[in-house]
């Protein structure tokens, strides 16, 4: 049997009947935020008097940074921004779930919240119209810290039927993974497909397309929401890029990426230059698609398991073993867009579309200019 947590064991019967209480006009709204690891999030709710209409008719918050490592106890108030909102599957009504950033006491950004630099670049190439897809993996585990439904003294068949698989024997943990796709629906973030993935217990949703600033809004709601799905049901989503050693596939978060340019007629010249300067500034990537410096994905970015070394670049068209990725379809158009595959599961996306946006689209500017 595998392990679950206690909440989950809970009369969901009881909560059931408090959760259909009404409420009248007021509003619960959750704010959202990333805490100072970089990967963890933090939530806490207040009431608002009327249902709020866009993201301007909710206040500013504020909560003990020296407890989401992210201040002294000595000065801890930290400022919660609000920055996105939508619908919250898990208390429905008009409540709301709504992401922040986060400022420090002199309302300068947290060390943790990369959004704040993401918008400034976004909004200096928004006239390229960039567009995202990022491809979210994560692997299920018990609270045993195996993956959800191996054996406990042992370990399930090799890889092969597992990818994109049905029947029991195949697929562990499927309820998580429509339940989570059914939030994100109902909560309005831009999911777009999902499917299990290569290793058992493994899959990925993919969110997107997302102009600029809000592929990272909609991807860490999106996790949110995933870590909130598998609360209920007692189990755990890591995003570690390699939970599991051996002959097992890591998790990644491969970024997709075109431009106005690179969608119009002749658009795969432009994806090509793009490429070239992503291949002068592999290594600076690489220390920005992780949280901590390519330390993570240094275990995943082998050259095996449909990856790519870490310590070299390369292209190709339909290789998922490269770094980028030219899907066929965009090589035979002449026009599309390209996949970045180097990024971990727990990498932050402002900062990997930001660093994407900076090397491709600026640094194409300062050359422009330079000329």
């Amino acid at each position: 049997m595998a392990s679950v947590s206690v909440s989950s064991r809970l009369n969901k019967a009881i909560h059931q009947h408090y959760m259909s209480l009404p409420q009248g006009d007021l509003c619960q709204v959750t704010y959202i935020w990333i805490d100072g690891s970089g990967e963890g999030l933090r939530n806490k709710t207040r009431t608002l008097y009327r249902e709020p209409q866009g993201i301007e008719d909710i206040p500013e918050w504020n909560f003990d940074g020296s407890s989401t490592y992210q201040a002294e106890g000595s000065n801890s108030d930290m400022f919660l921004i609000p920055v996105a909102m939508f619908r919250d599957p898990f208390t429905l009504e008009s409540n709301k779930l709504v992401l922040c950033e986060v400022l420090k006491y002199n309302r300068l950004p947290a060390e943790s919240n990369l959004r704040s630099g993401c918008k400034k670049v976004m909004e200096e190439v928004k006239h390229y119209i960039p567009w995202f897809g990022m491809e979210q993996e994560y692997t299920l585990l018990g609270m045993d810290g195996r993956p959800y439904g191996w054996p406990q003294n042992g370990f399930p068949g090799p890889q092969g039927p597992y990818y994109c698989g049905v029947g029991a024997d195949n697929a562990y943990g499927r309820d998580i993974m429509e339940c989570h796709y059914k939030a994100c629906l109902y909560s309005g973030v831009k999911i777009c497909g999902t499917n299990a993935e290569v290793m058992p217990s493994q899959f990925e949703f993919q969110v997107g397309l997302c102009e600029g600033i809000e592929m990272g809004d909609h991807l860490w709601m999106a996790r949110f929401l995933l870590h909130r799905v598998c609360e209920d049901f007692g189990v755990v989503a890591t995003l570690d890029p390699k939970p599991m050693k051996g002959n097992w596939n890591g998790a990644g978060c491969h970024t997709n990426v075109s431009t106005k340019e690179m969608r119009e007629e002749g658009g795969l010249q432009h994806i090509e230059q793009a490429i070239e300067k992503l291949s002068k500034r592999h290594s600076q990537h690489i220390c920005v698609y992780d949280p901590h410096g390519g330390q993570d994905n240094i275990r995943r970015l082998t050259g095996l398991h449909e990856t790519s070394s870490i310590h070299d670049f390369c292209f190709g068209v339909a290789n998922r073993g490269a770094s980028i990725r030219i899907p066929r379809q965009v090589a035979q158009e002449g026009k599309g867009y390209f996949e970045d595959r180097r990024p971990s599961a727990n990498c932050d996306p402002y900062a990997v579309t930001g660093a994407i946006a900076r090397t491709c689209l600026l640094g194409m500017e300062e050359e422009e200019e330079s000329t």
